[in-house]
């Protein structure tokens, strides 16, 4: 094999190469309409095109212009807007181990970086993946930031406006003396919207926080975007009253819910509930009491009553003192037996010490059958009264208790999950609570209007189970909250889920008198100024506080932050009074200052493949070589490979996947500028073809 002269098969990976960008979402939508409509994709002078007017005939518009008025929400701008979501995205995100917490063993990220660009690259490993997304952007009240995209070239935007390059650039408020006012915070959030939509799962959701000056436009833009059969709930959250008001005390805010498909959740039979206020005391009490008196029933109860009694007036627990009753199972109140809104089935219910059937509710009894009412009264979840002339009582548990008796027809099921409330639009928490965190954290106040992460952990605990993985997602992240909320939340319950926070490195600007805290926290710890720092050091200090407070070691309390950056593979950008050098530098496609690891993981980004997911590294033949998620990606990344060292690398790799035995297909990755000659990369792809590795590239 070694001198074969065989036209080279390894084929190079470029700038312009598909797998150098994020997904290309006009090509994939062309794709869809192609394959539900063939006739609707057509040629033109610039490609494959969409023949609107065979579009219109389609869903039955007789019109055959785009002239006329619809229903709908429209600004200037809104065509690129949704182009924009549409461009894809050739930056990267570039590893920084130093800036993280437990880098080996986190399953969380902090990326740093403009986020519409970020939405872009997570497009390709994470469509479909997010279980909640939870958002408080700008509310566009003429002094919050709005970001300004670039259309021509957004990644050097974003380099200029956060300083990380010189173009004189600056970051600006949007006034309403701009005459965009609305446009220009309309272009910001349709296409983030966009291509957020896309990472939800089926049964996902998101929760936006807006105010009143954006919330009908937020509205608008989710009716759209996301489907008005997809909205959920407009949530008021009071924080309390203002007294600088002149005609009202505005003291609440909004949280507008949506979700992926709210057709889906109903299928799935998917609930939202949490525990209502003061349960949890009950049931430690209850417990505490099992604990001291074992099975006797008798005196748990007497205990569970005296502990109400005891209680302060306002204590939430004293609105469920009518979980009274104890029994082997635990805490129980009586509850109706009757089918929910009437009409249900009669039949006779014996009364064992009388035998004479049960006088039936008004509205008929609550279990469809005899046999399931049978079932009910043995596994001791009914109780009599003192005879026939009244319907018995159902027994509903303060916990619910999932012994196998339950069944689909147990009608209105969630009155069999006490201790448990629907979800509610309204509630109260006072806007001091998230500065009292910021306050125990930093010891000053840092941000101006956190977000509460108890809040947030309300909503996680809502959308999300605690044992599946599930993906967390905040591409506003500002003070860090959602990403204390989600440790938070898995302290409390075990869980194992895992957030992405996506944050702009906005400067703090020395001008601004407000930010001189901000300011002065940066100096102190030593890290650049901007907002970006701020939320990877409350991640850290949060953390710290969970692990001294819990104890436990399995919970996952780090982050790996990524940085967004132009990508590592060089465009072709000829100098046209230095051709000469321009062809020489071209040799490297590489860009200069540019890591092993820092291009390792763009091939992750644009292969699809999980930012957190294993790497094993091998020497081989004197050459690093990564093996990705158990071997689905294999990369040697080295600057020079010797002609002698092909076989004998080649070979190594191949007894690697032997034993890595991934489940799909593997692909193989060399920088092309290592190889010597074209001969040592045919022989290269040659023996990893021989050994079934036929998906070779080189960058």
């Amino acid at each position: 094999m070694r001198g074969a002269k065989i036209k080279p098969s390894l084929t190079p990976i470029t700038a312009s190469d598909p797998i150098a960008s994020s997904d290309d979402l006009v090509a994939a939508n062309i794709e869809r309409l192609k394959a539900m409509f063939p006739e609707l994709v057509t040629e033109c002078a610039d490609g494959v095109a969409v023949n609107v007017d065979v579009l219109k005939s389609l869903v039955g518009d007789a019109t055959v212009t785009d002239a006329d008025e619809k229903y709908g929400l429209n600004w200037h701008g809104k065509r690129a807007a949704r182009r924009l979501a549409l461009t894809p995205s050739t930056g990267t995100l570039r590893p920084c181990p130093e800036e993280s917490v437990d880098w080996d063993t986190t399953q969380n990220l902090m990326i740093e970086g403009d986020n519409l660009e970020v939405l872009k690259l997570l497009q390709k490993s994470h469509t479909g993946k997010v279980k909640l997304i939870y958002i408080d952007p700008p509310y566009n009240t003429g002094k919050d930031f709005v970001y300004p995209d670039d259309y021509r070239d957004n990644i050097q935007n974003y380099l200029e406006l956060t300083g990380q390059v010189e173009g004189g650039r600056k970051i600006s408020s949007n006034t309403e003396a701009s005459g965009r006012f609305h446009t220009d915070w309309l272009n910001m959030m349709y296409p983030r919207l966009s291509l957020a939509r896309q990472l939800l799962k089926p049964d996902g959701a998101i929760f936006i926080s807006i105010d009143d000056n954006e919330v009908t436009h937020i509205r608008a833009i989710c009716n759209e975007v996301l489907g008005e059969e997809n909205f959920v709930a407009q949530i008021v959250w009071e924080k309390g009253r203002k007294n600088d008001a002149t005609l009202f005390s505005l003291g609440h805010d909004y949280i507008v819910v949506y979700a992926r498909s709210k057709a889906h959740l109903s299928q799935m039979g998917v609930r939202w509930r949490e525990a209502m206020p003061g349960a949890d005391a009950i049931q430690s009490e209850y417990l505490r009491l099992v604990a001291r008196f074992d099975d006797d029933t008798r005196s748990i109860e007497k205990g569970i009553r005296e502990f109400y009694a005891n209680l302060p007036k306002d204590h939430p627990a004293k609105r469920l003192s009518r979980y009274g009753n104890v029994d082997d199972r635990g805490v129980w109140r009586d509850d109706n037996m009757s089918w929910p809104g009437g009409g249900g089935p009669r039949y006779d219910v014996i009364h064992p010490r009388t035998g004479v059937a049960c006088k039936v509710p008004e509205g008929g009894w609550r279990y469809a059958t005899p046999e399931r009412m049978n079932q009910m009264i043995k596994s001791g979840r009914v109780a009599f009264r003192e005879d026939h002339t009244e319907p018995p009582i159902r027994k509903t548990y303060l916990v619910r208790v999932d012994d196998g008796e339950e069944s689909d027809d147990v009608i209105d099921a969630e009155s069999d999950e006490t201790g448990i409330q629907v979800a509610g639009t309204y509630f109260y928490r006072s806007a001091l609570q998230a500065s009292n965190t910021m306050l125990r954290l930093f010891g000053s106040k840092v941000f101006d209007s956190p977000k509460d992460h108890e809040v947030l952990a309300r909503w996680i605990r809502y959308v999300s189970h605690p044992l599946k993985d599930e993906v967390i997602l905040d591409f506003f992240a500002g003070s860090g909250s959602t990403g204390h909320a989600v440790m938070e939340q898995n302290a409390a319950d075990g869980g194992n889920r895992r957030y992405i926070l996506v944050q702009l490195p906005e400067p703090i600007l020395p001008a601004d008198r407000a930010q001189k805290v901000a300011l002065d926290l940066c100096d102190r710890i030593g890290v650049a100024r901007n907002i970006a720092e701020l939320t990877k050091e409350r991640l850290r200090r949060a953390g710290g506080a969970i692990a001294q407070r819990s104890g436990e070691q399995s919970l996952d309390l780090g982050f790996r932050v990524f940085k967004l950056d132009s990508s590592n593979i060089r465009t072709w950008d000829p100098d046209r009074d230095n051709l000469d050098q321009t062809l020489l530098d071209a040799v490297e496609h590489i860009k200069p200052g540019r890591t092993e690891t820092d291009v390792l993981y763009e091939l992750l980004l644009k292969l699809g493949l999980d930012l957190c997911v294993p790497i094993e590294t091998r020497t081989i033949a004197g050459s690093p070589v990564h093996a990705v998620g158990g071997g689905v990606l294999i990369a040697c990344l080295s600057e020079k490979i010797k002609p002698k060292s092909v076989e004998a690398l080649a070979l190594g790799i191949v007894e690697w996947h032997g034993e890595l035995a991934p489940a799909g297909e593997t692909t193989c990755v060399f920088r092309d500028s290592a190889f010597a000659d074209d001969v040592s990369k045919t022989n290269m792809a040659a023996i990893l073809g021989q050994h079934g590795l036929r998906t070779v590239r080189s960058l």
